[in-house]
């Protein structure tokens, strides 16, 4: 998914290593480039855990808003974020 106007997504990454990571961008594809690529903007916890792969995405009416249920999503189990994924699919 990408953004549309100045809508704010979080997501949930898988990591070549099995892990999640979960972040917010206005273009999860843009995003997601530069997690894959030695991009001074990608995360450094997704920097050798290459190649990460988009799971999940929501779209948030703001930053404000991605940010805490970025938050949320943060907080839960690894079960309950991948139910989250499950349900999306």
């Amino acid at each position: 998914m990408t953004a549309q106007n100045d809508d704010w997504f979080v997501y949930i990454l898988g990591c070549a290593d099995d892990t999640l990571y979960t972040g917010i961008a206005k273009d999860t594809e843009k995003r997601l480039q530069q997690h894959n690529t030695d991009n001074i903007n990608g995360a450094k916890y997704t920097r050798s855990r290459r190649p990460v792969t988009l799971l999940y995405s929501e779209p948030c009416a703001s930053r404000s808003a991605a940010s805490k249920r970025e938050y949320e999503i943060k907080k839960l189990s690894r079960a309950k974020k991948c139910l989250l994924i499950a349900r999306d699919s």
